[in-house]
């Protein structure tokens, strides 16, 4: 499997048509034959779980098959999102002058399932892989333990900026509160693991997640980066800092 996931910002003066992207947008991918899974998403302020939302960027994630992702990645780099996402998306952004930033993935290991599938195919739980890394860290939280999920979160947001190792994250939800999502990038995955089960905050939100078992989905998958392209407030906010595949 290959993953595109595009994160793109509006003007102000367009919110009403991101948010109205948010559901016309499922339409042409829902009858895509090369997408084999796809998620609208919101995205907040903050670098992780958020509760503020960012009324200006919003997120698109699209899974194919290995052939199908190997076939957009040999095309010129201006000609992938219109193979991935299709003719009249890339036409909506164009028409709103977006800023689009594309990152494409191989997830390599993980567990767990979004809305009941296995999105990203099967996958091992471990592998020998140690390089740049890109983890999606997803949660359905339960509505009685929504007040005991959020209360933990910022401080385990704020550990993560400090974290070495630690490139860029951002906050990503298909439901405002309920089901939330942390996209991230590392250096290594040696300095992923040493934040997820080493530092204070984060550490001790994981035991309780289980513990009191505020989730009733979870998933957690690790990533390759292949390529990005485009930019998000003007720069590329991972592009620069690791090297990835020609």
């Amino acid at each position: 499997m290959y993953v595109f996931l595009t994160l793109v910002r509006y003007r102000k003066r367009f919110i009403y048509f991101a948010l109205t992207a948010m559901a016309v947008h499922r339409i042409p991918l829902f009858f895509s034959r090369r997408v084999k899974f796809h998620k609208t998403l919101g995205c907040g302020k903050g670098v992780s779980f958020s509760r503020q939302a960012d009324w200006q960027q919003y997120g698109l994630l699209v899974v194919v098959e290995e052939k199908e992702g190997e076939k957009v990645l040999s095309l010129p780099s201006e000609q992938w999102r219109k193979q991935v996402y299709g003719r009249f998306i890339n036409a909506w952004w164009r028409f709103f002058g977006v800023e689009c930033y594309t990152i494409a993935l191989k997830p390599i290991e993980g567990h767990g399932t979004w809305d009941g599938k296995k999105a990203f195919g099967d996958l091992p739980a471990k592998t020998d892989y140690e390089g740049p890394i890109a983890v999606l860290t997803r949660a359905t939280i339960r509505r009685k333990k929504y007040d005991r999920f959020w209360e933990h979160v910022e401080d385990a947001s704020n550990e993560m900026l400090k974290a070495p190792g630690y490139l860029y994250s951002v906050g990503v939800g298909e439901t405002p509160f309920l089901k939330q999502a942390t996209f991230s990038v590392w250096k290594s995955k040696v300095e992923m693991k040493a934040f997820a089960y080493g530092m204070q905050h984060h550490k001790a939100v994981i035991q309780k997640t289980r513990k009191e078992n505020w989730y009733g989905e979870d998933m957690f998958v690790r990533f390759k980066i292949i390529r990005t392209l485009g930019t998000l407030r003007g720069k590329d906010p991972i592009g620069m800092k690791i090297k990835t595949p020609d």
